[in-house]
């Protein structure tokens, strides 16, 4: 007999054992061509009993979402959504049975009339030139290549082989016995590659035809039907040629499902006729794609870094890039939206500054908002950045900006911890120094004082000034003298308790000119450090992420709280700061119609400007700076939203940008009330009290109208001095210069 007619007469037999046997029996028959024979034992190599086949959970699109539950980013590896067999046309279903395995319904684990149809093919042409495979023996194959983690393991699914073959046929009697034929159906349509980097019938829907695969035509279905035979050489995207085999393929499928009686030659003819219709609708992957990059990217992070999302950062990244999570956030749209029209209102994108603003809640920590003026991204034609300008390094940010003088909110809580009431002061000049190496510690007892080294205000009144019109009027020669008397690692402790630490990740410079902001910052750390200001003294860590939810199962995660200050220390310092808005340096920017406080902050020689500020429910922090290098391109003889200013200080740009996002973010909030100030504690004076002089000096008080660019309590001109601590690229340098081991800080306009 010759072989042919053997192999024939094997598909007429019956019974899984006699089917096995010839099986055998064709396998070891000489292969034609090569220079020996393909022998394979039946005792040692074929044992075609169910195997096992593990089955990891599939690739799946992460998605993010804000506090309302919208859509705002999604990650994949790969772009797949699972769904439901009823959520897929019943088209789709028809067109790849008839394509793929007509006889799905009929044969069991193996379709022994295919596989010896395939053997013979085979065997005449010395190789694996027919696959032969089953719907159930393609599903297994995607198991095995979807579970392959290297390339020598992918190489190993695909081999031409009969070994690998063999394997399947185990695996397919297996996966038979698991389920029934409509779960391998929605199995396979779930896990097969189409092409155009979709996977699964319901991504490769939306990327083919921007329709869900409950909706796909008998075209459509056909074309899907089609792809997954090669998916390579028919993608749409690879150009003419592509999409001319794939326009074949799909009246091959739709010819084939006629003559299987599936649709009428007419409802063939129809579709045929049809123009391909590939759309190319792009999944938005990343935070590029997203309508708020910034939290996006923080959020992104959060995941990757932090352990309690998984115990490895490769755990943390497989799940995050493949595992499907539902990711619940802090984002409010009314809040975002808020600071993204303030910023736009103000600062353009294609300026070089960049103004970066962030919103968190007080007494949760939860971050409502984050915007900046630059959109993100790689496009330097489009002035683009690609790092996160509202956060710290290990949130995508980089080095920040100087602070400036919103760090003066730390030594004032530090003289009220320490016992001062609001209206206990000094006298100071409008030039300060330390009176010796001792006068200041850091925090190691090692002497910060340079008593060769003076700090100057530039502008402004000199005389007795208070906690509350120092604050006010951000008197630079009193908060150094103020922090001397309270104590510069205290002032150090005071800010860590508030969640102060370097955006750059760096321990933070203890150097006497701490309270005037010489550390760079975040928008984030110096609005949820205000924001426990805010909290009465609650202070929260910064939160984006309230619940993530994996396979069904959901996980929800609570604020990390804790008490900072003395809530009365916190009332008083709220009282002081209020201060700011109607009497001191915001005074001409104006407040917000309801309960309100903060800090301006503006560098020495106005390299970076900031703005820090909250109200009972809200807390917020702006900065403003030149990326490319602060200290070389400073905010002085500037165009930034189509304005141009002589300089920028914190009431120019930070503070309104600050008291618009306010106003328009809590429109709809009523307003709370700030707790009434213990005056039996912190009222009048003590021990510091005013010199009861006739001819003591007045307050001065900054000039009412609008925004201006730089006024009395403001500073001035920069001021003569030794280089500054960090280089015009913003990386670090040594802690101090040969001039000045301060850091290198002049003592000009610190506001």
């Amino acid at each position: 007999m010759s072989r042919s007619s053997r192999l024939l007469s094997l598909a007429r037999l019956t019974g899984a054992a006699v089917a096995a046997g010839a099986l055998v029996a064709a396998i070891a028959l000489p292969a034609v061509g090569g220079s020996g024979s393909l022998v394979v034992s039946a005792a040692d190599t074929l044992n075609l009993k169910p195997a096992a086949l593990e089955e990891p959970p599939l690739t799946q699109t992460s998605v993010v979402y804000d506090a309302k539950g919208n859509r705002i980013a999604q990650f994949y590896a790969e772009n797949r959504k699972v769904v439901a067999l009823d959520q897929i046309a019943d088209v789709m279903k028809t067109a790849i049975v008839a394509i793929e395995d007509y006889r799905f319904y009929e044969h069991g684990a193996i379709d022994f009339e295919g596989t010896i149809r395939a053997l013979a093919t085979n065997l005449t042409s010395g190789g694996i030139a027919q696959g032969g495979s089953s719907i159930t023996q393609q599903y297994v194959k995607q198991v095995l290549l979807n579970s392959a983690d290297t390339e020598e393991g992918k190489s190993k699914a695909l081999e031409a082989s009969y070994a690998r073959k063999l394997n399947e046929l185990r695996y397919a009697m297996g996966v038979e016995e698991k389920y029934s034929k409509d779960e391998i159906l929605r199995r396979y349509l779930n896990i097969a590659y189409f092409g155009a980097g979709a996977n699964g019938v319901e991504a490769a829907a939306r990327r083919f035809f921007g329709v869900p695969a409950a909706r796909l035509s008998l075209a459509q279905a056909a074309t899907l039907a089609g792809a997954v035979q090669n998916p390579n050489s028919t993608d749409p995207q690879l150009g003419k040629q592509a999409r001319k085999r794939l326009l074949e393929r799909r009246d091959v499928v739709l010819d084939r499902m006629a003559d299987l009686g599936r649709i009428t030659p007419e409802q063939a003819a129809r579709a045929k006729a049809e123009e391909l219709g590939y759309k190319g609708v792009r999944a938005p992957n990343g935070c590029e794609d997203s309508p708020y990059p910034y939290f996006c990217e923080y959020v992104r992070y959060e995941l990757l870094t932090d352990p309690a999302f998984g115990r490895t950062r490769q755990i943390r990244e497989q799940r995050f890039e493949r595992g499907g999570l539902k990711i619940y956030t802090t984002l409010d749209p009314a809040a975002q939206r808020a600071a993204e029209t303030a910023i736009k209102k103000h600062v353009y994108a294609s300026d070089h500054a960049v103004a970066a603003e962030a919103l968190v809640e007080p007494g949760t920590g939860k971050i409502r908002a984050m915007a900046a003026s630059r959109p993100f991204g790689r496009s330097a034609r489009r002035n683009e950045i690609s790092y996160n300008a509202v956060a710290d390094k290990r949130h995508g940010g980089l080095i920040g900006f100087q602070a400036g003088s919103t760090f003066k909110t730390f030594t004032l809580i530090t003289a009220l911890e320490r016992g001062m009431r609001i209206d206990d002061g000094i006298k100071v000049t409008n030039a300060y120094t330390a009176p010796g190496y001792a006068s200041f510690k850091n925090c190691k007892g090692q002497n910060m004082g340079i008593p060769s080294w003076t700090v100057t205000n530039d502008e402004g009144t000199p005389g007795f000034k208070t906690l509350a019109t120092g604050t006010w009027g951000s008197v630079n020669t009193f908060f150094m003298a103020l922090e001397q008397r309270v104590g510069l690692c205290e002032t150090v402790e005071t800010a860590k308790s508030l969640g102060i630490a370097r955006a750059d990740g760096g321990p933070l410079q203890e150097y006497e000119t701490f309270t005037l902001g010489i550390n760079e910052m975040d928008p984030v750390t110096v609005a949820s450090a205000y924001a426990a200001v805010a909290a009465r003294g609650t202070y929260c860590a910064p939160m984006a992420i309230a619940k993530v939810s994996e396979a069904g199962k959901a996980t929800s995660y609570e604020p990390s709280c804790r008490e900072a200050l003395d809530p009365e220390v916190a009332d008083a310092t709220a009282h002081v700061l209020s201060g700011v808005l109607t009497k001191g340096t915001m005074s001409g920017v104006g407040g917000l119609g309801r309960p309100a406080a903060g800090k301006t902050g503006t560098t020495d020689g106005y390299a970076t400007a900031w703005f820090a500020g909250f109200t009972p429910d809200l807390a917020g922090a702006v900065s403003i700076g030149d990326p490319r290098g602060s200290q070389r391109y400073k905010l002085t003889g500037v165009t930034i939203g189509g304005r141009y200013f002589g300089a920028v200080a914190g009431a120019t740009l930070p503070g309104p940008i600050w008291k618009d996002t306010m106003i328009a973010a809590l429109k709809d909030v009523p307003a709370s009330d700030f707790t009434p100030v213990n005056t039996a504690r912190f009222g009048g004076c003590d021990q510091n009290c005013a010199p009861a002089r006739a001819d003591r000096p007045q307050e001065g008080r900054p000039q009412e109208g609008g925004p201006r660019e730089a006024g009395p309590e403001d500073g001035g001109p920069e001021s003569d001095g030794p280089p500054e601590s960090r280089a015009e690229t913003g990386g670090p340098r040594g802690p101090g210069s040969a001039e000045h081991p301060n850091g290198g800080h002049r003592g000009g306009p610190w506001r």
